[in-house]
């Protein structure tokens, strides 16, 4: 064989290599007759399946930054791009990849080490109830478990399959019965033999596309094995032990409030149990934070420079796509965070209610 020969059939398999996986993701999907209840079954009993996989978000939500909440931010309005292990909801794996490296964030028994390769430093915690948002929370597995808390089968109808990660995967419509509610639908699509979900979409009321996507742009349904979700950190890392994880994990255990056991309609979560409210459950849910004024003022700056924001003398409101955030106060004051995937009404209601019903209990921790 020639020098030209081989290079031509080099050529010839690096197309194939190529083309092959772009194929199948480009084949019409072959729709299943499994009904909207059954496959709602399925996903549900699959929520401690093993998987792994490459996910791709997409968000739309031009949600304010302040410090203490870019990392939130950035998850709802950045395109993210995250690699992960699941062998189970207490052993887990999810590498955010980012153009200067990688954010891993690593799970077992209860425990989550936090590895920033650009800082080389390690942060170990305690994994509480009450924390904001992270990477691992919007990977299609996790985030409709969440979502599908407390809908049932009135709640959901089918919709035609679509072709997710190379798989024929049947589709789920979750419409809200609630009406406080800021959310039009949620479409999802699930692995036909593990019932993994495999992609979600997220739609605000009256939208035309999308307003958040997440997606797994290939899956396997395996299970990892134990060294994939394993820490082996360099030798020489920073390592750092943090009792606190975020703002509201700190206000959670600190702030001496309680607050009432119903806000704008919605009633307490059994996770709330200190000075953070959580109300509702899966689509329509909304978190009560209470601020004080050094972690007000620069959340209501930002607030204040975003496009649309209604402002009055008690309160500072912006809405993006479903996500509305609403912070109490004026000035210079401390105030309440209320925020999550309920209308404007139902914020401003809540709010309301916060400041009538909300008791001091004196120091806490």
């Amino acid at each position: 064989m020639t020098s030209f020969n081989r290079w031509c059939v080099a050529a010839l398999l690096t197309l194939l290599v190529i083309a092959v996986p772009a194929a199948l993701h480009a084949l019409p999907a072959r729709d299943s007759d499994i009904g909207a209840s059954d496959l709602l079954e399925r996903v549900r009993t699959a929520e401690d399946h093993p998987w792994s996989g490459y996910v791709q978000t997409q968000g739309a939500l031009a949600l304010p930054v302040a410090e203490d909440f870019a990392d939130v931010g950035a998850l709802f309005s950045d395109d993210l791009r995250m690699r992960a292990w699941w062998r189970g909801s207490d052993d887990w794996r999810v590498d955010r990849l980012l153009v200067s490296g990688e954010t891993d964030l690593v799970h077992q028994h209860g425990v989550t080490i936090e590895w920033s390769y650009e800082r080389d430093r390690a942060t170990i915690s305690r994994d509480p109830d009450i924390r904001l948002p992270r990477a691992a929370d919007v990977v299609p597995p996790v985030l409709t478990e969440r979502l599908l808390r407390d809908v049932s089968s009135d709640d959901v109808r089918r919709i035609p399959a679509r072709r997710v990660a190379g798989i024929s995967a049947p589709g789920l419509r979750v419409e809200p019965s609630a009406p406080q509610s800021s959310i039009d639908h949620v479409d999802l699509w699930a692995d036909p033999g593990s019932g993994v979900p495999l992609r979600v979409d997220v739609y605000a009321e009256d939208a035309d596309s999308p307003s958040f996507v997440t997606e797994l742009r290939d899956f396997s349904a395996s299970r990892p094995a134990p060294s994939t979700t394993t820490f082996d950190g360099a030798d020489g890392i920073d390592v750092e032990h943090d009792d606190v994880l975020d703002i509201a994990d700190a206000a959670n255990q600190y702030a001496p409030l309680r607050p009432p056991s119903t806000v704008g309609g919605l009633d307490m979560s059994s996770a709330s149990d200190g000075a953070v409210g959580v109300y509702g459950v899966g689509i329509t849910q909304l978190i009560a934070i209470p601020l004080r004024g050094r972690e007000a003022r620069p959340l209501r700056e930002q607030l204040r420079q975003t496009p649309d924001v209604a402002t009055s003398a008690d309160d500072t409101l912006v809405t993006a796509g479903p996500v509305g955030v609403l912070l109490t106060g004026a000035a210079d004051d401390g105030g309440w965070l209320i925020t999550g995937t309920v209308t404007a009404e139902t914020l401003r209601q809540a709010a309301i209610d916060l400041a009538r019903g909300t008791t001091y209990v004196g120091e806490v921790g």
